[in-house]
């Protein structure tokens, strides 16, 4: 990973939408459709206001009037946060799907979790009960060295301070109702057939080297 200098942290840079890694009509499992919408409208979104956020906030301290901050930092929040966990899960599926995790990761599975299989029982059941508008999470926690199930609601919320989120399972009704309605678990089970593995071994072992 490049170390960042005095020059590049000085300047910070506005958020932006980044590409799908694949095409929006290669997750078998999803739709066109469902992908446009979900990256084009609802994503892009998120990256409009958080970027607004911020400029507000800059705005405010120009003016000195800081009466609204509580409501301004919840903003940056809940839209930076809907930002890096959909960057993400479009990172946590590839097409055609299939594999199993190997390596490190696949050891950090059996040794937080038993086994492969216990992990996916509790990732997908964590994925279809996280309340209304929540996300399954595999997090690793760099203070016990361990990895995490997690569901994170209203996605800037029940966080594990420090750990890293190595894939994530959208389940805002946004991501799936097109073609699942009110089937999640359906939606679910197809998603973890599609996981990255890849993509997520990766992520654990840029955490660990950070630890």
């Amino acid at each position: 990973m490049p170390t960042a200098t005095a020059a590049t942290l000085a300047t910070p840079k506005k958020y932006t939408l980044p590409d799908l890694p694949y095409g929006y009509d290669e997750i078998e499992f999803l739709s066109e459709e469902i992908l446009h919408l979900h990256h084009d409208k609802h994503h892009a979104g998120y990256v409009k206001s958080l970027n607004t956020a911020l400029e507000d906030l800059a705005q405010a301290r120009t003016d000195g009037e800081l009466e609204h901050i509580k409501a301004l930092t919840r903003e940056v929040a809940f839209h930076g946060s809907g930002h890096a966990l959909h960057s993400l899960y479009w990172c946590s599926m590839a097409p055609g799907g299939g594999r199993k995790p190997a390596g490190a990761l696949r050891a950090a599975i059996d040794s937080s979790f038993g086994s492969l299989p216990a992990f996916l029982k509790q990732f997908g059941e964590a994925s279809r009960k996280g309340e209304a508008s929540a996300w399954g999470v595999l997090a690793y926690e760099p203070m016990g060295d361990r990895l995490l199930v997690m569901a994170y609601e209203d996605h800037q919320n029940m966080s594990f301070q420090g750990a890293v989120p190595l894939l994530v399972c959208d389940v805002w009704e946004h991501a799936y109702y097109p073609r699942y309605k009110n089937e999640r678990g359906d939606y679910v089970d197809a998603f973890i057939k599609a996981i990255d593995w890849e993509h997520a071994a990766e992520r654990l072992e840029r955490a660990r080297k950070l630890r």
